[in-house]
């Protein structure tokens, strides 16, 4: 049996100045195995990450997101990558997260920096797979990715 580890200011810290530093601009920090059926994780998140469109279409993916520090903008698109609802989820605000189902497609845009957020799924890991990634946005790291983010920022200003 392990022990007990703890979201603190400390881990806070620790993931926004790796986030800072790292290409992507995100920094994960895992609590689980990746064997364990249940994944958790804290994530640490800087403004300039994009993190495209997405659903997971197994019925085991549901996705619960709080957001533990700062601001994200939530956007949840139609098939046809209509936006069909956003929120901001902030930090002791009115609306700290979401509960996605699966097969909703759905992307965050980091609105304040050094952003965390607790993420929980079911596991094991596997990566955004046919149908999951829609052809109307641009992926990470493609060309358009950095005009897609900004046009998804603008929703939130």
């Amino acid at each position: 049996m392990g022990a007990p580890r703890f979201l603190d200011q400390g881990l806070f810290a620790e993931l926004a100045e790796k986030a800072a530093a790292s290409p992507r601009k995100r920094q994960h920090h895992n609590f689980h195995a990746m064997e364990e059926p249940c994944h958790r994780m804290a994530v640490g998140l800087q403004p300039e990450t994009y993190i495209p469109p997405h659903r997971h279409l197994s019925a085991d993916k549901a996705e619960s997101l709080l957001v533990l520090k700062g601001r994200l903008g939530l956007l949840i698109f139609d098939e046809d990558g209509r936006v069909t609802d956003k929120r901001e989820l902030v930090a002791g605000g009115d609306c700290i997260g979401v509960d996605l189902p699966p097969g909703v497609f759905h992307a965050l845009v980091v609105l304040d920096p050094d952003s965390l957020l607790f993420e929980c799924k079911a596991g094991p890991y596997r990566p955004v797979g046919e149908g999951e990634q829609p052809a109307w946005a641009p992926r990470e790291g493609e060309p358009g990715a950095a005009d897609y983010l900004a046009w998804m920022r603008s929703l939130f200003v």
